[in-house]
């Protein structure tokens, strides 16, 4: 609401001339005094011209601020839709990182499956290679005990040979040489 300051000057202007008037008789009101209050009449008047156009000034500056407060309403408003995307596009990463988390998850239960069955393989080689070659060398062992036994019979049998051919070599000179020439005697 605007104040009325033209009128209150008009009031007090008018008030001064009035209480001034009724000092003095009405009939010392001259021809000057009323040039005098035709001119503070006009003065009246332009200050109303000039306090109408400061009114309009205001009223423009007042449409002013209801244009840039419209226009910060705009903005909020473009702020909430951009904060609404930002709260979009973070619940669609969450939903993409949750995928991906599982599928980091499953190729995970994919490898730790594949390890495992190479592990298993690996274990069920070596068992078997090392049961292929007990089942092989027992044989092989049994066989090997049986000629060394066989050997050892020989052996005895080849020394108490030796023992003969050296009572008979001191007797006969010819089977001592022989006997020398080998490196037995």
């Amino acid at each position: 609401m605007k104040f009325p300051w033209h009128m209150l000057l008009a009031a007090n202007l008018l008030s001064l001339l009035f209480f001034a008037g009724t000092a003095v008789s009405a009939d010392s009101f001259t021809q000057k005094d009323r040039e005098l209050l035709i001119r503070v009449d006009e003065r009246l008047n332009q200050i109303d011209k000039r306090f109408e156009q400061i009114d309009k000034r205001f009223e423009q500056i007042d449409k002013r601020f209801e244009q840039v407060d419209k226009r910060f309403e705009q903005v909020d408003k473009r702020f909430e839709q951009v904060e609404l995307r930002i709260s979009e596009l973070r619940e669609d990463m969450n939903k993409r990182f949750e995928q991906v988390d599982k599928r980091f998850e499953f190729m995970l239960q994919v490898m730790l499956t594949i390890v495992g069955a190479f592990v298993t393989i690996v274990a069920v080689t070596i068992a078997f290679a090392l049961w292929d070659r007990r089942t092989m060398i027992r044989p092989f062992e049994t066989k090997v005990r049986q000629i060394e036994d066989d050997i050892l019979g020989d052996r005895q049998r080849l020394e108490a040979l030796i023992d003969i051919l050296k009572q008979q070599a001191k007797s006969d000179k010819k089977l001592a040489s022989l006997l020398k020439n080998f490196s037995i005697l």
